[in-house]
């Protein structure tokens, strides 16, 4: 459980700002927008292209360099590093955002290598170049990508899988994951298709691919040039999704989820060895609406 968060496989939830734009039908009840309105008199303020976005305090800006501090408290007591999630009420890689505050956002993740971040980004599609511009930025430091950065997608139906899991592939990272919340039908990673080879469809929990005789080509090969299900070790073979969080949606206008869903999820990670988080209460911490299970 969370100390300083309501989201549950997290430790502490971090804001650098406020504000960002719906994407996709996961977004259409979303629960940062509604919060917006309320703490600007009925009015969202913060949302949609074009709007302007809220910067927090430098004394929330000062937390995650606290929650560093205090690692080797932590550690003894609970065994493991402290989780951020960033960012539940905005995006890391939002077109509205001022790009100076993403190069302090990186800068500061860089400051406190004892916390493992989070980061989960609704725009993927923007998510190389915007790093590529921190780079630029002298924000990441020789060596990209760090070990305690996660970058992970939304991904709520087939159509966000077959066309963000391999833009987030693409994405240089140590960890990735998919945050599956909510869950809007049936989801097929292995189904999903990799651009650089048509035809071909990537196993996305392993990081291989399968060819058209079903036979699937992952993993490093033993020697240079060998070949294992038709493939050579190149360097479009795709990466690996590490871990997927799946959950239903919360609140009067939830749109139900099907026990079905999760549970093809789930034997789909447990055949790749991923683990399945399981958001059962919904991101905003009410119970999420489940469909009778038929």
């Amino acid at each position: 459980m969370s100390e300083n968060s309501k989201i549950e496989r997290t430790d502490h939830t971090f804001n650098p700002w406020e504000g960002c734009q719906k994407v996709g039908p996961g977004f259409d009840h979303c629960y940062a927008e509604t919060r917006n309105a309320r703490f600007g008199g009925g009015t969202v303020i913060n949302w949609g292209p074009g709007a302007p976005r809220r910067r927090t305090s430098a004394a929330n800006w000062r937390k995650p360099i606290q929650w560093n501090a205090q690692h080797d408290a932590f550690f003894a007591a609970h065994g493991r590093r402290q989780r951020v999630f960033c960012a539940s009420f905005a995006d890391v890689f939002d077109n509205a955002v001022d790009p100076s505050w993403r190069v302090d956002l990186f800068r500061l993740i860089r400051s406190t290598p004892n916390l493992d971040w989070l980061l989960l980004i609704k725009c993927i599609g923007n998510a190389r170049q915007m790093i590529d511009d921190a780079r630029d930025a002298d924000a990441l430091g020789p060596v990209w990508p760090w070990d305690n950065v996660c970058l992970g997608a939304t991904i709520v139906n087939q159509e966000e899988a077959d066309r963000d899991i391999p833009k987030l592939l693409e994405v240089p990272a140590r960890v990735r994951f998919l945050s599956m919340e909510p869950v809007l039908g049936p989801v097929d990673l292995e189904s999903v298709a990799w651009p650089s080879i048509p035809g071909q469809r990537a196993d996305v929990l392993r990081g291989g691919y399968w060819n058209k005789a079903g036979v699937l080509a992952c993993g490093q090969p033993a020697g240079l040039g060998e070949q294992r299900g038709g493939f050579t070790n190149h360097s479009d073979m795709p990466g690996r999704i590490d871990r997927v969080i799946a959950g239903g949606e919360s609140g009067g206008d939830a749109r139900p989820m099907h026990p079905d869903w999760v549970r093809d999820l789930r034997d789909q990670c447990d055949g790749a060895g991923r683990p399945l988080p399981v958001q059962a209460m919904g991101k905003s911490g009410r119970p999420a609406k489940i469909a009778a299970d038929r």
